[in-house]
């Protein structure tokens, strides 16, 4: 496999700070409680796993032409019905997802960010830019109701937003 860039562009950039913000949101929860349902929203587990499911459609599916997560979308996609997903398959799932996709974001360049991927043989509605741009909201939006959740479920000494932005500079 070929080294990544040394430069990703700042918007794989943000992308990747938003992953690390989700992860340091859900670090210490444990397995009971990653699949308590607080309705009307979902699990934690769920959630995990839903970020990983956008990740798998855009970046491994539509860019790569690849599946590695069979059936993901009917476990956890937008519309589907409630499930409540292990924890540890969901975080497995989204690290070999997420592993998968960074081969093919880390090598975007800003002339292709206005193109457009093909899904189900037709153009994405939106350019790969704004789909990088929708893939990093739709991870803050996941990461404050994951916060939430937790809140709700009376965890304690939890991590404040945002954090270490050293990492992910404007440049």
């Amino acid at each position: 496999m070929a080294e990544p860039p040394s430069d990703p562009h700042l918007l794989v950039i943000q992308l990747q700070f938003a992953r690390s913000e989700f992860k340091r949101c859900l670090e210490g929860v444990n397995p009971e409680d990653a699949v308590k349902r607080l309705q009307p929203m979902n699990c934690i587990s769920w959630i995990i796993g839903h970020l990983a499911n956008q990740e798998h459609r855009y970046w491994v599916k539509s860019a790569q032409g690849k599946c590695i997560a069979e059936g993901l979308n009917e476990l956890v996609g937008f519309g589907q019905p409630p499930s409540i997903p292990p924890l540890e398959e969901m975080w497995e799932i989204w690290r070999k997802v997420t592993r998968a996709a960074d081969v093919y974001i880390l090598n975007l360049k800003q002339d292709t960010l206005k193109d457009y991927l093909v899904r189900d043989g037709e153009p994405s509605p939106e350019n790969i830019g704004t789909m990088l741009q929708r893939n990093i909201y739709h991870y803050w939006f996941h990461t404050g109701e994951a916060h939430a959740i937790r809140q709700m479920l009376g965890h304690e000494n939890l991590p404040q937003f945002v954090g270490d932005m050293s990492v992910a500079q404007y440049r």
